[in-house]
């Protein structure tokens, strides 16, 4: 649980978190405050708020320095064994192509090496410098423990037992979901904390089994579903508008 308090704000999910706790599963709670639901927690973390692309990004380094990703979903199922083009390249904060005057990027910089049909050139082995999965790796070795507790004040033993106790779910006879609500998606850095949260997920490969995921805890109960599972009559599922064709 993180960016969200259930117990007081989504009760009838907490019902199902209880009845998951009973039946063994571990409840880990990150927050800047010791809410109802960190009162449930097998583990509480204290965050600064604000700072959680630092703690997600720790988590990010630790699961792949301690060899705890499932590298047999991440081969398969992510884009980890897609080659990048040599253009690509991050330094001080910024990633290449970045137009300091408009303050936009030309991602175009960042694209797949392709081969001669058009498809992107893969590394199965995920050796290879410049596939995505090192270049993830070489990205988030700046997200050291000492590094992300001085960002967040989070205390070094209560991080380290968040870290073992989530990332030791990238296994394939267990699971971990994270579950957010407005505390990850009102922020300036909304989008990037998201983003963050999805890649712990796919790096782990919890997505797409039995209790993983990225959970949403919403106002209604039908907001998510109308949004991804392609309801409502004028957006397609990702987000995408519907076509319109002129008369």
């Amino acid at each position: 649980i993180i960016g969200c308090n259930p117990a007081e704000n989504h009760p009838i999910s907490f019902k199902w978190i209880e009845k998951a706790v009973d039946n063994g599963a571990k409840l880990v709670v990150v927050d800047p405050r010791y809410t109802r639901s960190a009162s449930k927690a097998d583990i509480y973390a204290q965050i600064r708020p604000g700072t959680d692309i630092a703690f997600l990004g720790g988590l990010i380094n630790y699961a792949l320095k301690n060899n705890l990703a499932h590298l047999e979903y991440v081969r398969d199922y992510t884009n980890a064994s897609f080659i990048i083009n040599d253009t690509y390249g991050f330094e001080e904060g910024l990633f290449c192509s970045f137009d300091d005057q408009e303050k936009t990027y030309d991602n175009k910089a960042w694209a797949y090496e392709l081969d001669g049909s058009g498809n992107p050139k893969r590394d199965r082995s995920l050796k290879d410098p410049r596939c995505v999965y090192q270049l993830l790796k070489k990205h988030y070795s700046r997200y050291d423990l000492d590094t992300v507790c001085s960002i967040t004040g989070t205390k070094r033993g209560d991080y380290l037992a968040v870290a073992d106790a989530f990332c030791n779910t990238g296994r394939s006879d267990r699971a971990g979901t994270i579950l957010y609500a407005m505390g990850i998606t009102q922020s300036t850095h909304g989008t990037q904390n998201v983003r963050a949260v999805a890649m712990l997920q796919l790096l782990l490969g919890n997505v797409g089994i039995a209790g993983g995921g990225v959970n949403a805890l919403r106002g209604e109960s039908n907001v998510q579903g109308s949004t991804d599972y392609g309801l409502l009559f004028h957006v397609l599922p990702g987000y995408l508008k519907s076509p319109e064709i002129d008369n």
